[in-house]
């Protein structure tokens, strides 16, 4: 496995402050900030006890030609198992073990400024972890162009294209293939307002090593959110990711791929300020 002499993990954090620091100083017409606030809790007790967190965010800053936005989330599962053996003829006892059965967080940001109407370039990083997934931490820089096909109030969808660098940490390191690898990225947004009070989103990304060409992975998110108030909706989302080379686990000592495919459904409120 080579490394790389520079690091994308420090070039991501550095791009996302970059950002930050650049969206309170850019002069020129600026239409303010916005964010969006996404919370769902489970909780289960009595015979089985599991309980399940999970939380977006997504603060956006506007002007006239440009948008920052800034997006942070995760999930996080317990499960409690309970088991009960028979110490002797009436007595039995009860034991509970606790553990996480999945785990996947993120945060990432991106700048877009207009180029013409329909024309802007972007430039991005972020990070993740799914450790479920046999992800430590993956940093990832990206930058390119994209097209505005409609952008109307109740009617958006854009395309993009770019170019990226990612450095992956894998629980299980894999021998066979790189850790850092430059790679090609394709993705949509697409916003559609149906009726007054209902919005569907539909968010897609696929990103391609471009060292190997059967390394490549897919991101789709579905969205359905009811509106309650100006402020409150309520919220169900379907997101399927797709890995066609999978990280590795170790079973005794024989090394075995996870699955291609992982489903994450989330139900929440929204909060929006």
């Amino acid at each position: 496995m080579r490394r790389s002499l520079w690091k994308p993990r420090t070039i991501t954090l550095a791009l996302l402050l970059s950002c930050l620091f650049a969206t309170t100083l850019w002069a020129e017409d600026e239409t303010g900030w916005s964010d969006t606030a996404e919370l769902g809790y489970i909780v289960t007790s009595g015979n089985s006890e599991s309980s399940t967190l999970g939380f977006k965010n997504t603060a956006a800053r506007k002007w006239t030609n440009a948008l920052f936005t800034l997006n942070a989330g995760g999930i996080r599962v317990e499960t409690t198992t309970k088991t009960r053996v028979e110490l002797s003829p009436g007595v039995v006892q009860e034991t509970e073990t606790a553990e996480k059965t999945a785990e996947n967080y993120y945060l990432n940001g991106r700048y877009d400024r207009n180029i013409t109407d329909r024309l802007f370039w972007y430039a991005g990083a972020g990070w993740d972890r799914n450790r479920f997934a046999g992800i430590d931490n993956r940093y990832t820089v990206e930058g390119g162009t994209g097209n505005v096909w409609y952008d109307e109030e109740g009617l958006k969808f854009r395309t993009l294209y770019g170019l990226t660098y990612t450095d992956q940490e894998d629980i299980i390191p894999n021998p066979a293939s790189d850790d850092t690898f430059a790679g090609g990225r394709f993705s949509w947004d697409y916003l559609n307002k149906l009726g007054g009070n209902t919005t569907y989103v539909n968010i897609f990304v696929v990103d391609l090593n471009l060292d190997e060409s059967d390394d490549w992975r897919g991101n789709m998110i579905n969205s359905l959110a009811v509106a309650m108030n100006e402020r409150l909706a309520l919220k169900v989302s379907l997101q399927i990711l797709y890995d066609n080379m999978p990280s590795l686990i170790v079973v005794g000592t024989t090394p075995v791929e996870l699955d291609e495919t992982d489903t994450i459904f989330t139900a929440s409120l929204v909060v929006n300020f």
